[in-house]
């Protein structure tokens, strides 16, 4: 059995539109198989709609530890240089270079904090 949110993962759509089309809370694979295979309406115009300028769902991976999560990406994120968790002590990353500024924003994801280097 696999969760809405991962249902909506795989699908590629948000999780609000998800449970606004009635994708049930937990369901099988072969039932995601058969949506897959076999889109509904509404999944064929989402679908359809699709530009690929912005990703419906990206990875995010801590640059030290290695755990990753599935989120939708934010407007105010910018292309982060490393993302790590909100626990890690900020030496463990690698040093800012001499001609860089690091930035920090908290509240990536459910736990990360995204780093940028800028020169």
């Amino acid at each position: 059995m696999i969760t809405r949110r991962e249902a909506a993962l795989r699908l590629d759509i948000p999780l609000e539109m998800a449970s606004r089309h009635g994708l049930p809370s937990r369901m099988s694979e072969a039932e995601l198989a058969a949506i897959d295979a076999d889109p509904p309406a509404w999944l064929v115009q989402s679908r359809a709609n699709r530009t690929g300028a912005k990703p419906v769902w990206i990875q995010l991976t801590c640059s030290i530890c290695g755990f990753s999560e599935a989120a939708r990406p934010k407007k105010w994120w910018p292309a982060f240089t490393y993302l790590s968790c909100d626990f890690h002590n900020p030496d463990e990353l690698p040093p800012v270079a001499p001609s860089a500024v690091r930035r920090e924003y908290d509240g990536v994801g459910s736990r990360f904090v995204g780093v940028v280097d800028e020169v």
